[in-house]
C-alpha cells in the first residue's frame, strides 16, 4: 500500500469491522471490506491487505473469496501485471439491496409452504408464521418501491 494507513483509519476499520461483524461476517472478511472502503487507494493487492490488516494468507485468501462471493467486493487486472486489484463495491449498493429483497423470495415461499403443512392444532403459531410471511412479502414490496424511488 503505497500510504500507511493513519491511526484514524486504523481506528475506523477496526469500528466499520465490528460493525460488519454484527451483521454476519466474519472478523477478516469485515476488517478486509473497512479496509477496502476506508483507505486512500482504492485498488488493494492481496499482499497490500494482508500487510495492511496483519493476517496470515490462509485468512486474507478466505475472507476475500467470501467477499466476492457476496459480491460485496470485486477485483481487476491489468495489462502485464498478474495481481489481482480488489477494490470495494460500494457504488452497486442499489443492486445488492434489490438482490437481498430477490433473496427473500425463496425463503418467503418456503415459510408459506411449512405453514400449510403444519398441524392445523397450533393455531397461534401458525398465525405467527402467516404474520411474519404477510409481513416479508409487505417489506419486499416497499423496499423494492424505495429503491427505485430514491434517485428519481
Amino acid at each position: 500500500m503505497e500510504n500507511k494507513l493513519t491511526d484514524k483509519q486504523k481506528e475506523l476499520i477496526e469500528s466499520f469491522g465490528v460493525a460488519q461483524e454484527s451483521m454476519g461476517l466474519s472478523p477478516a472478511s469485515a476488517r478486509i471490506n473497512a479496509l477496502l472502503t476506508i483507505a486512500d487507494t482504492v485498488e488493494l493487492t492481496f499482499d497490500e491487505i494482508r500487510e495492511a490488516l496483519e493476517l496470515s494468507k490462509s485468512a486474507t485468501s478466505n475472507a476475500l473469496n467470501n467477499l466476492l462471493m457476496l459480491k460485496r467486493i470485486g477485483y481487476k487486472t491489468k495489462p502485464g501485471d498478474r495481481k489481482r486489484y480488489f477494490y470495494s463495491k460500494m457504488g452497486q449498493w442499489q443492486n445488492a439491496f434489490m438482490d437481498s429483497m430477490s433473496g427473500l423470495t425463496g425463503y418467503n415461499e418456503l415459510l408459506k409452504n411449512i405453514l400449510s403443512n403444519r398441524t392445523k392444532d397450533s393455531k397461534e403459531f401458525n398465525a405467527q408464521l402467516k404474520e411474519l410471511t404477510e409481513f416479508i412479502d409487505y417489506y419486499q414490496k416497499e423496499s423494492i418501491k424505495i429503491i427505485k424511488n430514491w434517485k428519481k
